[in-house]
């Protein structure tokens, strides 16, 4: 499968998701930048963490308002998968390809550790080389990673099992309500999450627990 990354003004993670694209499906992924309106034929689109824009008027707010945005959107419609990670689950709330806000976490400071996640959804295109239930490992390194819906859209996420991923063994780190990580969008292509897993995709990382993800999303075979 073909993939591509989303670069942006402000963005640091995306040598990290380029480099584990790479090394889990052998191809490295296209770059496509800010500008660009004609996005590739991919079958992934990956939108990485940092601080698109500095974060200076929301965390995810100009990057959603960015030419290559509109694209991805475009994409996602005809069913392309895509993954926001962090400041990039950030940009696809912004977007409004996902539902939600994320909020400062409750602690007001930066928050740079491991927590435990469990998959609460394994039957996803992300998700399905995991086990339901399954409770994996995994690096966060964030300000305003508290997601947040309101009474109505949360039911209607949890209902349609849209929740993929939660912070598990009491190491929510954030506030996230119902221990929120990770969620999809109503047709289940668009997957946003808090978490950095293309940071612990292979030994020397000191784990795998991440690889798992984007063997979903690929295709890698087991």
């Amino acid at each position: 499968m073909k993939s591509a990354v989303v670069v942006l003004p402000g963005l640091n993670r995306d040598r990290d998701m380029i480099a584990a694209l790479t090394k889990i499906s052998g191809t490295a992924p296209v770059t496509i930048w800010e500008t660009d309106t004609d996005i590739p034929d991919v079958d992934l689109i990956v939108i990485p963490g940092g601080f698109s824009y500095g974060d200076y008027l929301r965390c995810g707010a100009i990057a959603a308002r960015m030419p290559v945005m509109r694209a991805v959107a475009e994409k996602a419609a005809k069913g392309v998968q895509v993954i926001g990670v962090c400041n990039g689950f950030q940009i696809l709330v912004e977007s409004g390809l996902l539902p939600g806000a994320l909020m400062r976490n409750t602690s007001l400071k930066f928050v740079c550790r491991e927590v435990k996640l469990q998959v609460a959804n394994a039957n996803t295109a992300f998700t399905h080389r995991y086990k339901p239930g399954q409770i994996i490992r995994c690096p966060v390194a964030h300000h305003d990673g508290n997601y947040f819906a309101d009474a109505e859209t949360l039911a209607r996420i949890e209902g349609q099992g849209q929740v993929v991923f939660r912070y598990a063994e009491g190491t929510n780190p954030n506030g996230a309500i119902n221990d929120i990580a990770g969620i999809v969008n109503d047709k289940g292509n668009v997957l946003g999450l808090m978490p950095h897993p293309e940071n612990l995709i292979e030994p020397a990382h000191g784990g795998t627990d991440g690889r798992g993800l984007f063997e979903s999303a690929l295709g890698v075979a087991a």
